[in-house]
């Protein structure tokens, strides 16, 4: 269910016309209904109820503090894939412990940041990237956790642009 929804054809967002809050805001504008992301995200994390789970949300994919909060609010973590992305999510009140850091080309800065931090782990795209973490951990006399990205040489039969997976 979302709460975007037509009443006699005008678009409403919640209980508010969108019309509406384009004139009190002015255009263009962005606009983003609370209960449709809760309840996407309820919708998630019940799909999961029988198995402890984090529902990590993707900063990439909308790195809006408001937007954050909503889903940290709802218990949920944040994957990252910069230094930049973690300070964002530390401003909308992330529990570090939830935070996901993954993505290539990840610089030494930005890894002693996160390790700062106590981010739940690393995901590590390469052996290189595991020297460069194990080095940053070891400099500050500490350890991090890590997961580590398999390519399974699957063939997905989509378009070879796209194609993840593959050896």
């Amino acid at each position: 269910m979302n709460y975007f929804n037509y009443v006699e054809n005008e678009l409403w967002c919640e209980e508010v016309p969108v019309v509406k809050i384009a004139r009190d805001v002015g255009t263009p504008f962005y606009l983003y209904s609370h209960r449709t992301i809760e309840r996407h995200f309820n919708v998630f994390d019940e799909a999961f109820a029988d198995v402890p789970h984090i529902i990590c949300f993707s900063s990439k994919a909308n790195s809006n503090i408001a937007i954050l909060r909503i889903l940290i609010k709802k218990g949920g973590g944040v994957d990252i894939v910069s230094g930049g992305e973690l300070y964002r999510a530390l401003l909308a009140g992330v529990d570090p412990g939830k935070v996901v850091y993954s993505g290539v080309g990840k610089r030494e800065d930005e890894i002693e940041f996160a390790i700062k931090n106590g981010i739940l782990m690393f995901n590590v795209e390469s052996s290189q990237e595991l020297e460069i973490i194990n080095s940053c951990a070891e400099k500050m006399g500490t350890k991090t956790r890590i997961s580590l990205r398999i390519n399974p040489d699957v063939d997905p039969m989509t378009h070879p642009h796209i194609s993840t997976g593959l050896k």
